[in-house]
């Protein structure tokens, strides 16, 4: 609910710097280098469980957070060498481009992720902050104007020459500096529930395994 609020303001403001100033042309190519991803062949096993960090569409369905550090699933080097996945920098804002489209989050470390991703990588003068707020706003437009006779698709070149207007870059870092406490206020709020979520994880099995023999001892 706390976090709930939070992007409720952040949204506001972003609101407000997009009404308040003059804007300019631009696209997202222009704000970020987009990069695909890719999967390793489920069949070889050596591609599997490393130290590489991979998201699904998937992870995002089943964990909807505005920062992600991992997936389900995790790849090796080899298999990272064996495959069109890409590792995308701290503070990327992975956008998942298909099946569905428009699951929108914000890397907290170096992570790569499978090709139902479109991910941008922003330039330095264009915060992550921004991005995500932007990313978040023009993707009904991205989806509508999507393609695909299986499954509609964002492609990289739709998203790369998708038209944008913004403000100046001074403009953008005042931006940046207001909301940026915001943004990491919801990170800590996440990485708190995330933790809480693993203890009752961990401590449930063992309550109901000693639930279970004092009920067998009674018996």
């Amino acid at each position: 609910m706390i976090n709930h609020h939070l992007a409720e303001i952040i949204d506001a403001q972003f609101d407000l710097l997009l009404k308040n100033n003059e804007l300019f042309k631009s696209s997202f190519s222009e704000i970020g280098e987009i990069i695909g991803g890719g999967t390793p062949s489920k069949k070889v096993e050596e591609y599997w469980n490393g130290n590489i960090p991979w998201l699904s569409p998937k992870d995002l369905s089943l964990n909807p957070v505005l920062f992600t550090d991992k997936g389900q699933n995790s790849i090796t080097n080899l298999g990272y060498k064996k495959s069109s996945a890409k590792l995308m920098p701290r503070n990327s804002i992975l956008f998942s481009s298909r099946a569905p489209i428009g699951y929108i989050t914000i890397a907290e470390n170096e992570i790569s992720t499978n090709q139902g991703f479109k991910s941008i990588v922003p330039r330095p003068e264009y915060p992550y902050t921004f991005v995500y707020e932007l990313l978040k706003q023009e993707t009904p437009l991205l989806e509508s104007s999507a393609s695909g006779s299986t499954f509609k698709e964002v492609s990289g070149t739709q998203l790369k020459n998708h038209e944008i207007k913004i403000p100046s870059e001074c403009v953008i870092a005042e931006f940046h500096q207001s909301v940026e406490p915001l943004f990491e206020a919801i990170k800590l709020n996440e990485k708190e529930i995330q933790t809480l979520a693993e203890t009752r994880d961990m401590l449930l099995p063992k309550l109901m395994s000693g639930k279970l023999s004092v009920n067998q001892a009674t018996k």
